[in-house]
C-alpha cells in the first residue's frame, strides 16, 4: 500500500531523514519506534507533504506522492492523527468531527465508511460530549477525538503519532483498545509510539529509528528476544 524508498528530508539545512525506506501491505498495522528526537514524527510529516522529502520516493498504492500538497495526499486516502491532536478548542466535539468530512461528502448519504453517527456508536464517550468545545476535553477525550475526526475522511491507511503521550494508563488502554478495532476494521495503520510494550501488544511489524534512518525491522516476537537491538536503539 505505501513503499517509502530511499527519503531524504531536511529542516532548512539540518539534514534530519537519511534515505529512509519501509513499506506496509494492505490491512497491516505497523510501529515505528525508537527514542526522542530520531525522526519518527519528520518520517510522518515527510509522507503527509507537510515536511516534503528533498529526495526519494514515497509511492501510495503505486502513485508518487512527492512533489503533491498536503490536501491531496489527504485526498488520496492518507490520514494523519498527529502528536499535537489539533482539535479545535472553540469548536464543539460535533462540530470537530464535521471538519474531518471530506469537501464534497458533507450531507451525502454515505453508504460505507465512517460518518457521525458511526463515530458516536464506536466511540459513546463522543456522543456524551458531542456538545461540549474541544477546549474543555481531558487528554485522552482529546485523542479519541482527533483519532475519530480523521476516520471521518474515510482513510485507507491512517498515520497515528504518539496517541498515547501524556494519558493515565487507564486511558491508554483505552485509547489502544480503539486503534485494534481499527485495524480489525480493515484500516491499514502505521502506529508511532514511545511506549514499546504497546507497540509489542498491537502490531505485526516494527521499524527501529535511530539518527533519522531505519536500524532495524521484523517482528515484535523477534524484538522480544533481542536484549541487543533493545538495549542499543530504545533504552534510555
Amino acid at each position: 500500500m505505501l513503499q517509502l524508498r530511499e527519503v531524504n528530508t531536511y529542516y532548512e539545512k539540518s539534514h534530519v531523514l537519511f534515505d529512509v525506506s519501509l513499506e506496509i501491505k494492505q490491512g497491516e498495522l505497523i510501529g515505528l519506534v525508537g527514542r526522542n528526537g530520531v525522526g519518527k514524527t519528520t518520517t510522518m510529516r515527510t509522507i503527509m507533504g507537510l515536511t516534503p522529502p528533498v529526495g526519494g520516493s514515497i509511492r501510495y498504492k503505486g502513485e508518487e506522492m512527492v512533489g503533491k500538497k498536503s490536501h491531496h495526499i489527504a485526498s488520496a486516502g492518507i490520514g494523519l492523527v498527529p502528536e499535537e491532536r489539533w482539535i479545535f478548542p472553540s469548536l464543539t466535539v460535533h462540530q470537530n468531527l464535521m471538519m474531518g468530512i471530506k469537501p464534497g461528502q458533507y450531507k451525502k448519504d454515505v453508504q460505507e465508511g465512517w460518518t457521525i453517527d458511526g463515530c458516536y456508536e464506536q466511540f459513546p464517550l463522543l456522543k456524551a460530549r458531542h456538545n461540549s468545545k474541544g477546549g474543555v476535553l481531558s487528554g485522552g477525550e482529546m485523542q479519541i477525538l482527533s483519532i475519530a475526526r480523521t476516520l471521518m475522511g474515510n482513510p485507507e491507511l491512517v498515520l497515528i503519532d504518539e496517541p498515547t503521550e501524556g494519558l493515565a494508563p487507564m486511558i491508554v488502554e483505552e485509547v489502544s483498545k480503539v486503534i485494534k478495532e481499527i485495524n480489525d476494521s480493515g484500516t491499514t495503520i502505521i502506529l508511532v509510539e514511545q511506549q514499546l510494550p504497546i507497540v509489542m501488544g498491537l502490531v505485526e511489524r516494527i521499524y527501529i529509528m535511530n539518527k533519522g534512518a531505519i536500524q532495524w525491522e521484523g517482528t515484535p516476537q523477534v524484538l522480544g528476544e533481542r536484549n541487543d537491538i533493545r538495549k542499543k536503539y530504545l533504552e534510555i
